[in-house]
């Protein structure tokens, strides 16, 4: 009963102080704010980043010359040579675990595709890849059918088009049509489903694939490099099959026992890890700057309270003289600092949720509910309304009630 009567006094004290309290309640709004907001960001980024490397399955990994990075994330020094169509196919054919592998390379990284007097922006990809790479890279077909052992054997014309490319220049279906990527003319035999965004990024929707042997002929720029994608039909799999590969590429690059690698395998949730890990320091960054807007509001509501210990030492010096002991003014005083600070984190709390899935929603995670920061924020706001109210409530409590009484 004594705290809900100090809760409905410190009520009453914020109403007749309205002005400063309104202005502390704002610092601390916006530290709690920056606090939750930069927090629930973080958490968006966490979730984009996963759900976009969930689309390139959890149980696969990829080859790919060493380019500055040593095997599984060591770190390395020089750029290797390219990884040749002789030791990605020579891999392929060898490489017995049971699983999906597929050859690929980036053809063109600048591409604009044509149809008739329609044509996009010079920012597709063009990348030559066999049977397996759909499956491989966690690519969807939504119409028509993928490429044949027909069309890589004989570097057949056709091309698989991302759906951002297929609505900006062919509308609701375009199978069979020809394009143009570059002045060299393809004819569609499948449109990718809609991958959508990840990251603020739709980077694959704008792609065009066509057979790797083609893009051998087609987009010829002097010096190949081919990567391998790995998918493992059993994910406890995983592991073994990536050292399996390991001793394979070795054999296929011509690595000698006291030869250093010179390629790479990376699981696929390594890049995802390597991202998040990425965002601690934005996270411990935030996190700094709302603990210094804190302990200014901190200072703030401690100013406050100082001078309304001042301006009611009479009314204190009547309560002593009515019986109320020293303990009862200090905890009046303390639960008047909380609830102040309380009041500013519930602002803050909301105003960060509403900031942080702003974020959220431009990434495409769609609404979050941060309960753990919203406690965390809670309990913050406790320690600092304590903190900044203890020595008031202090000085309030040890008051002469002589003194207060005679106090004009």
């Amino acid at each position: 009963m004594r705290v809900t009567e100090n809760i409905r006094q410190g009520l009453e004290a914020v109403k007749s102080n309205l002005l400063r309290t309104v202005i502390t309640c704002l610092i601390i709004t916006i530290g709690i704010a920056a606090l939750v907001g930069i927090l629930t960001s973080i958490d968006a980024m966490n979730s984009a980043i996963a759900k976009t490397f969930s689309r390139m399955g959890s149980q696969s990994f990829n080859i790919r010359n060493n380019q500055g990075l040593q095997r599984r994330g060591v770190p390395g020094s020089t750029i290797s040579e390219p990884i040749s169509w002789t030791q990605a196919s020579g891999f392929k054919k060898s490489f017995d675990f049971p699983s999906e592998v597929s050859i690929s390379r980036n053809a063109q990284m600048t591409a604009k595709v044509s149809y008739k007097n329609k044509e996009t922006n010079p920012n597709v990809r063009v990348i030559g890849v066999d049977e397996n790479y759909l499956k491989t890279a966690s690519y969807e077909l939504e119409q028509g059918r993928n490429f044949t052992s027909n069309d890589l054997d004989l570097a057949l014309p056709v091309a698989i088009i991302g759906k951002e490319i297929a609505n900006t220049l062919l509308g609701q279906s375009g199978l069979g049509e020809v394009v143009k990527v570059d002045g060299k003319s393809y004819r569609v035999a499948g449109i990718l489903a809609e991958k959508g965004s990840s990251l603020g990024m739709s980077g694959g929707d704008r792609v065009v694939f066509i057979p790797v042997s083609l893009s051998r002929m087609d987009f010829n720029n002097g010096q190949e490099n081919y990567f391998i994608n790995v998918a493992i039909n059993e994910i406890n799999q995983l592991d073994p099959a990536m050292d399996e590969a390991y001793l394979l590429m070795r054999r296929k690059r011509g690595l000698g026992s006291s030869k250093p690698d010179d390629f790479t395998l990376t699981k696929s949730d390594a890049l995802a890890n390597d991202a998040i890990d990425n965002l601690k320091m934005v996270t411990m960054v935030g996190t700094i700057i709302a603990i210094i807007t804190l302990i200014g509001a901190a200072v703030s509501l401690m100013n406050i309270m100082l001078v309304s210990v001042s301006e009611r030492t009479r009314e204190i010096g009547v309560r002593k003289a009515l019986g109320a002991s020293s303990n009862v003014i200090r905890n009046q005083f303390l639960t008047e600092a909380v609830v102040i600070c309380q009041l500013g984190g519930l602002g803050g709390i909301m105003l960060g949720i509403l900031l942080g899935n702003l974020v959220g929603f431009g990434l495409g995670t769609g609404f979050i509910i941060p309960w753990k920061w919203m406690l965390m924020s809670v309990m913050v706001c406790m320690v600092v309304g304590l903190v900044a109210g203890i020595y008031p409530a202090t000085r309030a409590a040890r008051l002469n009630p002589i003194d207060a009484l005679r106090f004009e």
